[in-house]
């Protein structure tokens, strides 16, 4: 297993808040000895030159085979965060979206690749689903942000 420590500079990532009715689609997010300790929507590092809303793009394609419609609405966060010892710090577009084909929504657990050694798992999690197992979502501060959280409107979702 690859052991993963945040880069000493400020990275962008963009990911896609993907609804199915009241559940999000995220992917786990494991610590040094396997365990999942949190989970986070899928997406990626915005490359140099390249607008973060064609990494969302990208990312699903390469990762999933899969295309988006992304939203109008999105959110801007600053994330500066502690993993194992190590500071990381990103901004962080976070795009809401819904699948093109139809077929995602009727998928419990969807397995990706992440890179050519490792793949990733994603699935279907209400936010309350969630909290019951003890994990996280990440990044830190978004649960709050979320539509239906603390009186927010929810946007358009996708129904299977």
């Amino acid at each position: 297993m690859t052991i993963w420590r945040p880069a000493n500079t400020i990275s962008v990532k963009a990911l896609a808040l993907i609804w199915q009715d009241d559940a999000l689609l995220l992917s786990d997010v494991r610590n040094d000895t396997g365990r999942i300790t949190g989970m986070r929507p899928l997406g990626g590092t915005v490359e140099f030159g390249e607008p973060w809303r064609d990494t969302l793009q990208r990312e699903f394609l390469e990762e999933l085979g899969a295309r988006i419609t992304l939203l109008d609405e999105y959110i801007v966060m600053e994330n500066i965060y502690d993993h194992h010892g190590v500071a990381g710090h990103e901004i962080v577009f976070l795009c809401h979206a819904h699948f093109t084909d139809n077929s995602y929504y009727r998928t419990d657990t969807i397995v990706y690749e992440v890179n050519d050694d490792t793949v990733g798992t994603a699935r279907w999690i209400t936010l309350d689903e969630l909290a019951a197992k003890g994990l996280e979502l990440y990044p830190s501060g978004l649960k709050d942000k979320l539509p239906g959280q603390a009186g927010k409107p929810a946007p358009g979702r996708r129904f299977s």
